[in-house]
């Protein structure tokens, strides 16, 4: 089998469900794993079965560096499964719990098996630029409402703006929401029945306004990505078109001549 049917033979479908059908499946024996009932009624089948997966993700990746070669190394998707399975063979693996416990980003490679999922993780990354200012800007905002919170409300609410730490902590809080009105707000506002005046714009800015800028700015890089795999799609099939004439039209002027 020559590289460019092996290539092509890696890249169909049927093949990749089933790496991703593997990778799956070796996410629920690494979670099998951590069961002490179930590596007592069947640990030797369990372990085995996830030297089984590692096997078959190993040859994967041999399949991919002889039908690819040097080009194997110019694919960022390609480097990050190489570098998760060589995570699994480093000596002492089953030795040390922090290595074995970073054996589970090997589900992380249903990311670079799935194109969608790809393309998700794509636009992330292209956002990464604009989200450094938003983040910048939500640093600003946190700063400034942590100072005025622990100068408004330390004395009476030391464990919640006792300290610009604590402040921080209790805003972030209040901009998840999670139980930022009978949990915080309310019992400030006992004491400080203007405390809304603090809280409600705070919520504001940063809850529906910044994460929102956040969102936009993720969905606007994925569309990118998007489009940009579409329009290499379509610049592939208009090649592969014009290919085709071409050589419909020399087998013409082969006929003609004849």
């Amino acid at each position: 089998m020559t590289r460019s049917a092996l290539a092509n033979w890696l890249e169909r479908p049927l093949v990749r469900n089933v790496i991703i059908g593997v990778i799956l499946f070796n996410a629920v024996i690494l979670g099998l794993e951590t069961s002490t009932q179930a590596m007592a009624a069947a640990g030797p089948l369990i372990l085995a079965l996830d030297s089984a997966c590692l096997a078959i993700f190993v040859v994967e990746i041999g399949l991919k560096l002889v039908a690819y070669g040097r080009r194997f190394f110019r694919s960022g998707w390609n480097l990050f499964d190489i570098s998760i399975v060589a995570l699994a063979l480093v000596p002492g693996a089953q030795t040390f719990t922090v290595l074995r416990a970073l054996r589970i980003l090997r589900v992380l490679r249903v990311i670079s098996a799935t194109p969608r999922l790809r393309r998700v993780v794509e636009g992330l990354i292209t956002a990464l630029p604009g989200m450094g200012s938003v983040f910048v800007l939500m640093a600003i905002i946190f700063y400034i409402g942590a100072v005025m919170a622990t100068k408004l409300f330390s004395s009476s609410f030391p464990e919640w703006f006792g300290t610009l730490g604590d402040s921080a902590y209790s805003l972030f809080q209040i901009m998840t929401l999670e139980s930022w009105s009978m949990g915080i707000v309310r019992p400030v506002m006992e004491i400080y029945p203007y405390a809304w005046a603090f809280f409600v714009p705070f919520i504001m800015i940063t809850t529906f306004a910044v994460v929102n800028l956040l969102v936009g700015l993720i969905v606007n890089s994925m569309q990118d990505a998007h489009g940009v795999e579409e329009g290499e799609r379509t610049d592939a099939y208009r090649d592969e078109v014009l290919k085709r004439l071409s050589e419909i039209e020399k087998k013409l002027d082969l006929r003609l001549d004849s």
